[in-house]
């Protein structure tokens, strides 16, 4: 068994049942993933989702890493980011039966999304059915513009380099 939290640096911890620390993740996309509010995995721990204060989820494959902790190099990838709200996200989790992730916000919205594209099938309170079969029609929420984004890339961690940048007074230009 697993613990993971979910922290207002961005940052999701994996602890072993023992207490030590096993990992440490950050969101790798180009959205800003800002605090950390939500979290849930599914059944099988093969799935992570968090949810931010600026509304986006992400989806992480936990997969490889769970079938040998220990070996470096199975990575816990990052493979969906989208911005599920304009405001919060309180909570959220995954329906498998129907691979659906249903989200909420404070804003007092609850939403379904597809499981594996991050495709918006609609919010509860709505005047038409739920289509959950039909993925081929991109819709958004009206408060939402991006799309979800599939992370292609693996996550690394780059250093920081110091760069240096002098003011200098061109005349000529």
């Amino acid at each position: 068994p697993l613990l993971a939290s979910a922290h207002e640096s961005s940052c999701i911890r994996l602890w072993s049942i023992q207490g030590n620390l096993m990992k440490e993740l950050l969101p790798f996309s180009g959205h800003p993933s800002g605090p950390l509010t939500a979290l849930c995995t599914d059944i099988f721990i093969k799935i992570l989702l968090t949810g931010s204060k600026e509304g986006y989820i992400f989806r992480w494959n936990m997969a490889s890493f769970l079938e040998n902790s220990r070996n470096r190099k199975n990575k816990i990838k990052e493979q969906l980011c989208w911005r599920a709200h304009a405001t919060q996200v309180v909570d959220l989790f995954i329906e498998e039966e129907k691979n659906v992730i249903v989200t909420a916000s404070i804003d007092g919205s609850v939403r379904l999304w597809h499981a594996r594209t991050g495709y918006y099938f609609g919010c509860f309170g709505q005047a038409r059915k739920f289509e959950l079969t039909d993925t081929s029609r991109l819709i958004l929420p009206s408060d939402v513009s991006d799309f979800s984004a599939i992370i292609k890339e693996e996550s690394k961690h780059t250093e920081k380099k110091k760069v240096i940048y002098p003011l200098v007074l061109d005349r000529d230009k």
